[in-house]
């Protein structure tokens, strides 16, 4: 039976809310052209990017997932969006950080077999295409171009016609990390990828997808997250597509994600998942 929609879902790791709305031309062009809508969202605590990755998928918070930080990863015994699309019969595709598949699929990672897999009877990640950043550091970012990232989900579409995926970046928190906020580089950074990132979205909603464009956690002026703060915590999330969510002003929460997406495509939102969708 066919999903009852399809959808994507792009991170685009530790961008905070000021740099969504004041440096991302394209998709602030297309909220006020209403052809998508913007709310600020929440991380949960801790604000790190590990932690956030499995709260976004999961629906739930850091104590209840298990996951403390950056080098606490594990196979998520869990219900998560992944799972419940394929129970659902969707194909879900994922382009994305290692802890991804580590999170959802199997765990530990091996780059060897698992940097890129087709496995079309998987209960969880059908198509994956992982980077694993090894080495990183403020010398070296090791972080992929995000327009070869956004080319791949692209691909994955056109050859598996998939209805859930999920595209994750981490280039402007690793900028952030790197220069902080106020200065040119990050200007820059934030606007090409904005810039990179507006032709797929039309590609992506001519071919029938929802989209929603979001951050796992903010970054302070001095580019650290991890704790409590709205610089830490909050970011912007963008939605394309035909569903009806709240007033501008609502505060959204990363745990509100998952049961959202699972609600947009039809499929059955686990009892584990006790945040409200905020789409209709």
């Amino acid at each position: 039976m066919p999903m009852k929609r399809k959808l994507l879902l792009l991170i685009i790791d530790g961008v905070p809310w000021r740099n969504w709305r004041s440096l991302f031309g394209n998709l602030e062009a297309w909220v006020d052209s209403e052809d998508a809508q913007v709310w600020k969202i929440r991380a949960p605590l801790p604000s790190t990017s590990a932690s956030c990755y499995a709260s976004i998928h999961t629906g739930v918070e850091p104590p209840v997932h298990g996951c403390t930080g950056n080098d606490d990863v594990f196979k998520i015994p869990l219900p998560d969006i992944f799972s419940e699309t394929r129970k659902a019969g969707g194909v879900t595709a994922s382009v994305t950080h290692s802890f991804w598949s580590e999170f959802f699929n199997r765990a530990p990672f091996n780059p060897i077999n698992d940097i890129e897999y087709d496995e079309p009877q998987s209960t969880s990640i059908n198509h994956g295409r992982f980077h694993s950043m090894t080495g990183y550091g403020l010398k070296n970012q090791m972080t992929p171009s995000d327009a070869d990232l956004f080319a791949t989900l692209s691909m994955l579409i056109q050859r598996h016609n998939i209805d859930y995926g999920i595209l994750h970046t981490c280039t402007l928190d690793s900028m952030g990390h790197r220069f902080k906020h106020d200065c040119e580089e990050m200007d820059y950074a934030c606007f090409l990828l904005d810039a990179q990132l507006a032709p797929f979205i039309k590609r992506w909603r001519s071919e029938g997808y929802e989209i929603i464009v979001t951050a796992d956690h903010g970054q302070s002026e001095r580019g650290h997250h991890g704790g409590r703060g709205e610089d830490q915590q909050d970011a912007a999330l963008y939605y394309f597509g035909e569903g009806q969510g709240p007033a501008a002003d609502t505060l959204l929460t990363i745990t509100q994600i998952a049961p959202t997406v699972l609600n947009r495509l039809g499929a059955t939102v686990p009892a584990s998942m006790r945040a409200s969708c905020f789409l209709d």
